[in-house]
């Protein structure tokens, strides 16, 4: 069976998703192709944190922009805006969170700095040991298990193909386009947008492209429900921890310490080496925590590059394909980056730069960072 399209997007999560559907805003003719179900990478997997201390200084106007978008979508997703406060229990953390928030504040971010005691008045549950702390009213978080069911009505309403369980095994270029093969089928499109997270550069490589992606194996766990120990999103300076509690009672943990694995090997394996510095971090900073069970941890892959930035534009070297991912908050910042890459896509001038991913990177660099 073959059917053609004016483009095909490459991963069924936020950034394809949110991106095929500008793109049917204007006009186009899109299929959205995921090896999985739609949402169940990165997008389906993250703890839900729309948190403005924990983006990157360069991203917090995308990240702005992006959490108005969830903000919008309102209930269908799970939204809640609950604020949040990250936690310093040392002079060196203190100085350091001033550093980073003082910085995150000058871009626009809503972030005060205050006292340990400032803290544990606006979430009592917080440690005695908390000596200085800031304070964003904008945080929150949605449900991610939710990110496919939503992203899949819309797609439907937008009259949007969908396949599902169709991994991408081989792409061809021709003059036409491209000729994506999968299981059982061929899709042809006039162009293309690789959109699929971890999983960037093996795709890429199918058009002979080696995109400098690596991936991160964060985890995340969920406890027992419990009474309320919490009302906001509790964070650390070193951004090594973030957790809510949810409307159930059960309270997500994660802060982006590695499992181990591959995308290119199945699902990453949570690691008790790390799993538990991250559930005695929670602990330390909400003592009453200890009371609750985790009653599961598990693990999602999240694409970068060296410099840590988006890969948001043209795929090097090939006409009419375009790569959008390794956005680091992408949970946050994908609704509204996705929007960007559509007007570019549609000859557009896109109300903010993209991140071109022919830009030169320093790999030795890069490696230090990442070891």
């Amino acid at each position: 069976m073959s059917q053609a399209f004016d483009i095909a997007v490459v991963g069924g999560g936020i950034l394809g998703c949110a991106t095929a559907l500008r793109l049917a805003e204007g006009g186009m003719n899109a299929i959205v192709i995921e090896k999985s179900d739609l949402g169940q990478g990165a997008s389906g997997v993250n703890a839900g944190t729309l948190s403005l201390q924990i983006k990157r200084v360069k991203l917090m106007p995308y990240a702005l922009r992006g959490w108005a978008k969830w903000q919008a979508m309102g209930a269908a997703i799970g939204f809640h805006q609950t604020g949040g406060i990250s936690l310093a229990f040392n002079q060196r953390e203190a100085d350091l969170l001033q550093e980073r928030m003082t910085m995150k504040a000058e871009a626009g971010a809503p972030i005060t700095l205050i006292s340990g005691r400032d803290a544990r008045a606006r979430e009592p549950g917080l440690s005695d040991r908390v000596v200085a702390a800031s304070w964003c009213p904008q945080d929150g978080h949605a449900n991610s298990s939710l990110t496919g069911q939503y992203y899949r009505h819309q797609l439907r309403d937008a009259r949007i193909a969908i396949r599902e369980h169709c991994p991408v095994t081989k792409i061809d270029q021709t003059d036409r386009g491209f000729v994506l093969h999968g299981y059982g089928e061929t899709i042809h499109a006039r162009r293309l947008l690789l959109a699929c997270g971890g999983w960037l550069k093996g795709v890429a490589a199918l058009l002979g492209v080696d995109l400098p992606v690596r991936a991160r194996v964060n985890t995340v766990s969920v406890t027992e429900r419990g009474p309320r120990i919490m009302n906001t999103v509790v964070g650390h300076a070193t951004g090594l921890l973030t957790m809510k509690q949810k409307t159930n009672g059960t309270v997500l943990i994660g802060g982006g310490w590695q499992g181990r694995g591959s995308p290119m090997n199945g699902r990453g394996l949570v690691d008790r080496d790390t799993l538990i510095p991250n559930l005695c971090l929670a602990q330390y900073a909400v003592p009453e925590i200890a009371r609750l069970r985790v009653l599961r941890s598990w693990t999602g892959f999240e694409a970068h590059v060296p410099d840590f930035n988006p890969l948001a534009g043209a795929l090097p070297g090939t006409k009419n394909a375009f790569v959008l991912g390794c956005v680091r908050g992408g949970y946050t910042i994908g609704p509204y980056i996705s929007e960007l890459m559509g007007d570019l896509i549609l000859g557009r001038d896109p109300e903010m730069p993209l991140f071109d991913p022919s830009r030169p990177f320093d790999i030795e660099t890069a490696t230090r960072r990442i070891l």
